[in-house]
């Protein structure tokens, strides 16, 4: 093959969602940032397509780590990797679809239930499912499976941009979920339809009586916002405790957006985008009563999952928002002020595809990488 002919099939690859190895030998030299400097170890290796992490409370430093395929692992704080825990919801596991993103429940400590996201397979097509289990006092198995919610209605037209990230309030009350419009750009506008919005539910999965679009006719009411395209980085911003959202525009118009509520984020009727095959999905990138990013790209960075920084092993770093990014494949940081970005650095580029990113409790930066011989990467400081 020759070399334009291997970019060409790289670059749709990656414009279809696939995975597509960039590994390269991570940097034995200190990393210098603007605001630190770090070195990368790899913590944990062996994972197919890790999608989602999250650090148990126990003072044990272990996090529990989904693989796409429909598998979850225990990874011990020494970087080990259990077998996979029985339990785990029923997966459709095609396309982008899989067992994505994990959350502890608020008081995790006293009630062992773990809440994903991931893609089902009903009558009718596939759509994306919110589950919850309970994890057994010996963190070996899940218990009690059960469907919370499902972001009807199914298609199986794609099985692409399922979205699908989960996000506790800051009091513990809400559970905030993002959906992709499965490719289908009209579905993100539709409010009969959960798919391209950020939903807004009890735990138990019922309605808070508040929601925006309680009570309206022809409205779905779980709806908090809408008009997302994909969804894939939720995080509440710990020093304002606005909610925050990264979501991959088409080929261009990638975008971070504060949540609001009932508001419409416009897609596809506003997007600084266009098709892969240059088409565009409408002249406006602004109108009146559609909310504006708070940050976007051109060309695409293709951000996945998202967190703020306020851990104590990078002093510098406290304030910033990191974004692992798919293509091209790298980590950024936002700096914040309030509900504003005031700056961008790109760190690592190039080295791999980076799906998720996640603050641990010791401080550090633990990244997911979308392989299919996946790693978690840890960032330590370098003096």
């Amino acid at each position: 093959m020759t070399v334009s002919l291997l970019r060409m099939s790289v670059a749709l690859a990656l414009a279809a969602g696939l995975a597509v190895s960039c590994a390269q030998t991570l940097p034995e030299a200190p990393v210098r940032s603007q605001a630190a400097n770090f070195r990368v170890t790899v913590f944990a290796r062996g994972l197919e397509h890790p999608w989602g992490a999250v650090f148990l409370p126990d003072g044990s430093g272990d996090m529990l780590v989904t693989e796409r395929p429909g598998r979850l692992r225990r990874v011990a704080a020494d970087g080990t990797v259990s077998p996979p825990i029985p339990g785990v919801p029923e997966v459709a596991a095609r396309g982008q679809g899989g067992l994505l993103d994990i959350a502890l429940a608020p008081d995790f400590a006293r009630t062992r239930e773990v809440f994903f996201c991931h893609g089902a397979a009903v009558e009718g097509g596939d759509l994306t499912r919110l589950s919850r289990a309970r994890l057994s006092a010996d963190g070996t198995r899940l218990e009690g499976t059960a469907t919370v919610l499902d972001a009807a209605p199914p298609q199986r037209l794609s099985w692409e941009q399922y979205g699908c990230r989960i996000a506790f309030s800051p009091d513990g009350r809400y559970l905030f979920l993002s959906t992709g419009e499965r490719k289908q750009s009209e579905r993100a506008q539709r409010l009969d339809d959960l798919a391209g919005k950020v939903l807004r539910l009890a735990r138990d999965g019922s309605v808070p009586p508040d929601n925006p679009f309680v009570g309206r006719a022809g409205a779905r009411p779980e709806i908090w916002s809408y008009g997302h395209r994909n969804p894939q980085g939720l995080a509440f911003n710990p020093w304002t405790g606005s909610l925050w959202e990264a979501e991959l525009g088409p080929r261009g118009g990638d975008e971070v957006n504060v949540i609001r509520r009932g508001a419409n984020y416009g897609w596809p009727i506003v997007t600084l985008g266009m098709a892969y095959s240059g088409f565009r999905f409408t002249e406006h990138t602004s109108l009146p009563g559609m909310e504006d990013p708070v940050y976007n790209w051109t060309p695409s960075v293709s951000p996945s999952g998202i967190a703020f920084y306020d851990g104590a092993a990078f002093p510098g770093w406290r304030g910033s928002l990191f974004l692992a990014t798919l293509n091209p494949p790298q980590l950024v940081r936002l700096t914040t002020q309030g509900d504003r970005v005031t700056g961008e650095e790109r760190l690592l580029a190039g080295l791999t595809r980076m799906r998720h990113v996640l603050v641990g409790p010791d401080g550090r930066l633990y990244i997911l990488t979308d392989e299919a011989n996946g790693r978690i990467l840890r960032l330590d400081p370098a003096d």
